[in-house]
């Protein structure tokens, strides 16, 4: 199941509106993930950091396909702003390199 790895960073003081917009996300946002391969969005906070773990078939073919998604234009008017630094959705970014896994390491020794 292929996963990519993000780290976001929100502007101080927006942690909590963060958070309540996030209890439940818009049905069609949700949807419009689900139909462009996402399996799975997590994300944990730190502070203002934001770790993202997302289940997803093709992560530039997601992005490029969510840029113009009415349901994810107006989501990103709602979430963009509490953002330290703006997504400019090109769909170029690869997210954070796997550095190592147990189960890869395991999957080796059995070899």
């Amino acid at each position: 199941m292929p996963q990519i790895a993000l780290h976001t960073v929100l502007q101080e003081g927006r942690e909590l509106d963060y958070e309540a917009v996030h209890e439940t996300i818009p049905s069609d946002v949700a949807a419009a993930l689900a139909e462009h391969g996402v399996r799975d969005w997590r994300i944990w906070r730190d502070g203002t950091h934001l770790f993202h773990l997302i289940d997803v078939d093709d992560y530039p073919a997601m992005r490029h396909a969510l840029r113009d998604h009415p349901a994810n234009i107006r989501w990103q008017a709602t979430v963009a702003p509490m953002h330290a630094k703006a997504d400019d959705y090109s769909g170029e970014d690869e997210g954070i390199p796997l550095l190592w896994s147990l189960a890869g390491q395991l999957a080796r020794q059995e070899r």
